[in-house]
């Protein structure tokens, strides 16, 4: 199992625990060695506040953030 896979469920709970409804809606996807952050918000701030709140929790990891902004 890779590191990604292991700190995937990590990641996922800091989203769903996010105080921002927005975030809470997004997934993670462990994908080869890094973890891919999708969804769709509804602006840049959001977008990129996902993309820390995963990375605060998962440093080690590299995050690819492809959310959509509506």
């Amino acid at each position: 199992m890779s590191a990604a896979h292991e700190v995937q469920p990590r990641a996922q709970f800091a989203l769903r625990s996010s105080p921002f409804y927005e975030l809470r809606e997004l997934q993670v996807e462990p994908v080869q060695d890094c973890l891919l952050i999708s969804g769709a918000v509804s602006s840049f701030y959001y977008k990129q506040l996902a993309q820390e709140v995963v990375r605060s929790v998962c440093r080690e990891i590299d995050v690819v953030n492809s959310i959509h902004v509506w």
